[in-house]
Protein backbone atom coordinates (compact mmCIF):
# COMPACT_ATOMS: atom_id res chain seq x y z
CA UNK A 1 0.00 0.00 0.00
CA UNK A 2 2.51 2.69 0.96
CA UNK A 3 4.46 1.55 -2.12
CA UNK A 4 1.47 2.54 -4.48
CA UNK A 5 0.96 5.57 -2.54
CA UNK A 6 4.81 6.55 -2.84
CA UNK A 7 4.24 5.99 -6.87
CA UNK A 8 1.25 7.68 -7.19
CA UNK A 9 2.83 10.82 -5.76
CA UNK A 10 5.46 10.31 -7.35
CA UNK A 11 3.17 10.66 -10.85
CA UNK A 12 1.47 13.39 -9.29
CA UNK A 13 4.92 15.37 -8.97
CA UNK A 14 5.78 14.83 -12.35
CA UNK A 15 2.33 16.03 -13.88
CA UNK A 16 2.89 19.05 -11.62
CA UNK A 17 6.16 19.53 -12.77
CA UNK A 18 5.14 19.22 -16.72
CA UNK A 19 2.59 21.57 -16.11
CA UNK A 20 4.45 24.15 -14.16
CA UNK A 21 7.08 23.63 -17.79
CA UNK A 22 5.08 24.33 -20.01
CA UNK A 23 3.33 27.20 -18.72
CA UNK A 24 6.53 28.63 -18.17
CA UNK A 25 7.13 27.91 -21.70
CA UNK A 26 4.34 29.21 -22.99
CA UNK A 27 5.26 32.32 -20.93
CA UNK A 28 8.17 32.42 -22.16
CA UNK A 29 7.49 32.59 -26.08
CA UNK A 30 4.61 35.16 -25.41
CA UNK A 31 7.33 37.34 -23.88
CA UNK A 32 9.82 37.02 -26.23
CA UNK A 33 6.97 37.91 -29.28
CA UNK A 34 6.42 41.03 -27.43
CA UNK A 35 9.97 42.12 -27.03
CA UNK A 36 10.08 40.93 -30.95
CA UNK A 37 7.34 43.21 -31.76
CA UNK A 38 8.55 46.27 -29.43
CA UNK A 39 11.95 46.32 -31.07
CA UNK A 40 10.44 45.60 -34.98
CA UNK A 41 11.62 48.66 -37.16
CA UNK A 42 8.55 51.43 -37.79
CA UNK A 43 10.14 51.10 -41.59
CA UNK A 44 12.02 49.67 -44.20
CA UNK A 45 14.47 50.77 -46.97
CA UNK A 46 13.68 49.75 -50.62
CA UNK A 47 15.72 50.76 -53.59
CA UNK A 48 14.95 51.15 -56.83
CA UNK A 49 13.59 47.58 -58.60
CA UNK A 50 13.39 45.87 -55.39
CA UNK A 51 10.21 45.10 -53.83
CA UNK A 52 9.00 46.64 -51.06
CA UNK A 53 6.84 44.96 -48.03
CA UNK A 54 5.86 47.98 -45.80
CA UNK A 55 4.36 50.40 -48.56
CA UNK A 56 0.31 49.63 -48.39
CA UNK A 57 -1.72 51.41 -50.48
CA UNK A 58 -2.66 54.90 -48.84
CA UNK A 59 -6.11 56.25 -48.87
CA UNK A 60 -6.35 57.43 -52.07
CA UNK A 61 -8.17 61.27 -52.17
CA UNK A 62 -6.82 62.41 -56.04
CA UNK A 63 -9.87 59.84 -57.55
CA UNK A 64 -12.64 61.40 -55.59
CA UNK A 65 -12.00 64.45 -56.98
CA UNK A 66 -11.27 65.96 -53.28
CA UNK A 67 -8.18 67.84 -51.30
CA UNK A 68 -5.48 64.98 -50.85
CA UNK A 69 -4.46 64.42 -47.22
CA UNK A 70 -0.38 64.98 -47.64
CA UNK A 71 -0.40 64.24 -44.02
CA UNK A 72 -1.96 60.80 -44.17
CA UNK A 73 0.48 59.79 -47.18
CA UNK A 74 3.65 61.04 -45.58
CA UNK A 75 2.81 59.12 -42.74
CA UNK A 76 1.81 55.57 -44.29
CA UNK A 77 4.97 55.53 -46.95
CA UNK A 78 7.06 58.81 -46.45
CA UNK A 79 8.10 59.05 -42.30
CA UNK A 80 10.18 55.72 -42.42
CA UNK A 81 13.08 57.56 -44.18
CA UNK A 82 12.30 61.80 -43.91
CA UNK A 83 11.94 61.16 -39.85
CA UNK A 84 14.99 59.32 -39.64
CA UNK A 85 17.44 60.45 -42.07
CA UNK A 86 17.62 56.94 -43.58
CA UNK A 87 19.88 56.72 -46.69
CA UNK A 88 20.88 60.24 -46.60
CA UNK A 89 16.56 61.15 -46.97
CA UNK A 90 16.46 64.94 -45.76
CA UNK A 91 14.77 65.22 -42.45
CA UNK A 92 11.38 67.04 -42.30
CA UNK A 93 11.92 70.12 -40.59
CA UNK A 94 15.80 70.43 -41.34
CA UNK A 95 16.52 73.91 -42.94
CA UNK A 96 19.60 73.45 -44.09
CA UNK A 97 18.93 69.81 -45.32
CA UNK A 98 16.04 71.58 -47.89
CA UNK A 99 17.69 74.80 -48.78
CA UNK A 100 19.59 73.13 -51.78
CA UNK A 101 16.88 71.16 -52.88
CA UNK A 102 14.54 73.67 -52.77
CA UNK A 103 15.96 76.05 -54.86
CA UNK A 104 15.31 73.49 -57.75
CA UNK A 105 12.13 74.20 -57.44
CA UNK A 106 8.84 72.36 -56.07
CA UNK A 107 7.78 70.46 -59.42
CA UNK A 108 11.70 69.41 -59.47
CA UNK A 109 11.20 67.61 -55.93
CA UNK A 110 7.50 66.60 -57.26
CA UNK A 111 8.89 64.63 -60.22
CA UNK A 112 12.02 63.36 -57.99
CA UNK A 113 9.18 61.70 -55.58
CA UNK A 114 7.06 60.41 -58.75
CA UNK A 115 10.44 59.19 -60.66
CA UNK A 116 12.75 57.85 -57.99
CA UNK A 117 16.17 59.49 -57.24
CA UNK A 118 19.51 58.13 -56.05
CA UNK A 119 17.85 55.41 -53.18
CA UNK A 120 14.67 57.00 -53.23
CA UNK A 121 12.23 54.68 -55.14
CA UNK A 122 9.68 55.85 -57.34
CA UNK A 123 6.45 57.17 -55.45
CA UNK A 124 8.54 56.42 -52.28
CA UNK A 125 8.33 52.27 -53.15
CA UNK A 126 4.07 52.42 -53.43
CA UNK A 127 3.29 51.92 -56.66
CA UNK A 128 -0.22 52.29 -55.80
CA UNK A 129 -0.29 56.23 -54.98
CA UNK A 130 -1.12 59.05 -57.28
CA UNK A 131 0.54 61.33 -58.46
CA UNK A 132 -1.34 64.02 -56.69
CA UNK A 133 -0.94 61.64 -53.51
CA UNK A 134 3.03 61.67 -53.54
CA UNK A 135 2.62 65.57 -54.54
CA UNK A 136 0.48 66.43 -51.28
CA UNK A 137 2.91 64.36 -49.24
CA UNK A 138 5.91 66.15 -50.61
CA UNK A 139 3.56 69.28 -50.01
CA UNK A 140 3.49 68.17 -45.99
CA UNK A 141 7.07 67.46 -45.91
CA UNK A 142 8.62 70.54 -47.21
CA UNK A 143 6.23 72.63 -45.86
CA UNK A 144 7.67 73.25 -42.60
CA UNK A 145 10.88 74.93 -44.78
CA UNK A 146 9.37 76.14 -47.57
CA UNK A 147 8.81 80.11 -47.92
CA UNK A 148 5.59 80.65 -49.40
CA UNK A 149 2.42 79.16 -51.03
CA UNK A 150 2.80 75.62 -51.92
CA UNK A 151 0.30 74.52 -55.12
CA UNK A 152 -2.85 73.05 -53.83
CA UNK A 153 -3.22 70.02 -54.97
CA UNK A 154 -6.34 67.88 -55.54
CA UNK A 155 -9.79 68.68 -57.12
CA UNK A 156 -8.39 66.31 -60.67
CA UNK A 157 -8.22 69.14 -62.64
CA UNK A 158 -4.66 69.61 -62.83
CA UNK A 159 -4.89 65.90 -63.65
CA UNK A 160 -7.59 66.09 -65.97
CA UNK A 161 -5.58 68.74 -68.11
CA UNK A 162 -2.56 66.82 -68.08
CA UNK A 163 -4.53 64.09 -69.85
CA UNK A 164 -6.12 66.16 -72.24
CA UNK A 165 -3.00 67.85 -73.22
CA UNK A 166 -1.08 64.33 -73.70
CA UNK A 167 -3.94 62.99 -75.31
CA UNK A 168 -3.71 66.36 -77.90
CA UNK A 169 -0.46 66.18 -78.54
CA UNK A 170 -0.30 62.44 -80.04
CA UNK A 171 -3.38 63.58 -82.14
CA UNK A 172 -1.18 66.25 -83.28
CA UNK A 173 1.67 64.34 -83.85
CA UNK A 174 3.34 66.23 -80.49
CA UNK A 175 4.54 69.94 -80.02
CA UNK A 176 6.49 72.81 -81.78
CA UNK A 177 9.71 71.37 -79.63
CA UNK A 178 12.61 70.38 -81.52
CA UNK A 179 12.73 66.90 -80.71
CA UNK A 180 16.34 66.59 -82.63
CA UNK A 181 17.83 68.70 -80.15
CA UNK A 182 16.39 67.29 -76.86
CA UNK A 183 17.62 63.66 -78.08
CA UNK A 184 20.84 65.12 -78.62
CA UNK A 185 21.17 66.62 -75.91
CA UNK A 186 19.23 64.80 -73.58
CA UNK A 187 21.06 61.93 -73.04
CA UNK A 188 18.86 59.99 -74.56
CA UNK A 189 21.62 59.35 -77.55
CA UNK A 190 24.03 57.30 -75.33
CA UNK A 191 21.31 54.55 -75.33
CA UNK A 192 19.48 54.61 -78.08
CA UNK A 193 22.51 55.54 -80.55
CA UNK A 194 24.16 51.92 -79.82
CA UNK A 195 21.57 49.78 -78.97
CA UNK A 196 22.68 49.70 -74.82
CA UNK A 197 20.90 47.89 -73.06
CA UNK A 198 18.27 46.39 -75.38
CA UNK A 199 17.11 49.90 -76.46
CA UNK A 200 16.07 50.56 -80.26
CA UNK A 201 18.40 52.14 -82.63
CA UNK A 202 17.60 55.54 -83.87
CA UNK A 203 16.58 54.44 -87.45
CA UNK A 204 15.93 50.75 -86.75
CA UNK A 205 12.04 49.96 -88.79
CA UNK A 206 12.28 47.38 -87.64
CA UNK A 207 12.96 47.56 -84.04
CA UNK A 208 10.73 50.00 -83.75
CA UNK A 209 7.61 48.73 -85.76
CA UNK A 210 6.16 46.96 -82.58
CA UNK A 211 6.68 49.53 -80.65
CA UNK A 212 4.79 51.80 -82.73
CA UNK A 213 1.96 49.30 -83.17
CA UNK A 214 1.20 49.97 -79.67
CA UNK A 215 0.30 53.63 -80.49
CA UNK A 216 2.23 56.90 -79.58
CA UNK A 217 0.36 57.04 -76.36
CA UNK A 218 1.92 54.00 -74.79
CA UNK A 219 5.46 55.10 -76.07
CA UNK A 220 5.12 58.63 -74.17
CA UNK A 221 3.98 56.87 -71.11
CA UNK A 222 6.58 54.20 -71.37
CA UNK A 223 9.24 57.23 -71.62
CA UNK A 224 7.61 59.19 -68.81
CA UNK A 225 7.38 56.56 -66.30
CA UNK A 226 10.43 54.27 -67.28
CA UNK A 227 9.82 50.63 -68.55
CA UNK A 228 12.58 47.89 -68.82
CA UNK A 229 15.94 48.95 -68.64
CA UNK A 230 15.13 51.93 -69.03
CA UNK A 231 14.42 54.74 -66.51
CA UNK A 232 12.24 57.16 -66.06
CA UNK A 233 12.69 60.11 -68.63
CA UNK A 234 15.64 58.08 -69.80
CA UNK A 235 16.91 58.89 -66.45
CA UNK A 236 17.35 62.78 -67.21
CA UNK A 237 14.89 63.80 -64.59
CA UNK A 238 15.12 67.76 -65.20
CA UNK A 239 13.18 67.26 -68.59
CA UNK A 240 9.77 68.54 -69.01
CA UNK A 241 7.09 65.90 -70.09
CA UNK A 242 6.51 67.87 -73.13
CA UNK A 243 10.17 67.65 -74.27
CA UNK A 244 10.01 63.94 -73.71
CA UNK A 245 7.14 63.24 -75.30
CA UNK A 246 9.07 65.25 -78.53
CA UNK A 247 11.91 63.33 -78.28
CA UNK A 248 9.92 60.37 -78.99
CA UNK A 249 8.16 61.90 -81.36
CA UNK A 250 11.44 62.23 -83.54
CA UNK A 251 12.54 58.66 -82.46
CA UNK A 252 9.25 57.56 -84.11
CA UNK A 253 9.58 59.65 -87.26
CA UNK A 254 12.81 58.57 -88.37
CA UNK A 255 12.25 54.99 -87.99
CA UNK A 256 8.68 55.47 -90.05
Amino acid sequence: MKSSKLIMGCLAALGLAAGLATTAQAQSDSEREAIAERLAPVGQLCLQGEECGIASAAPSGGSSGGAVDGAEVYGSVCMACHDTGAAGAPKRGEADAWAARLDQGIETLYTHAINGFNAMPARGGNPNLSDDEVKAAVNHLVEPVFDGDLPAIGGGEATDDAAAETAAAAESGGSDLDGEALYGSSGCAACHGAGVAGAPVLGDAEAWGPRIDQGVETLYQSALNGKGAMPPKGGNAGLADEEVMAIVDYMVSQAQ
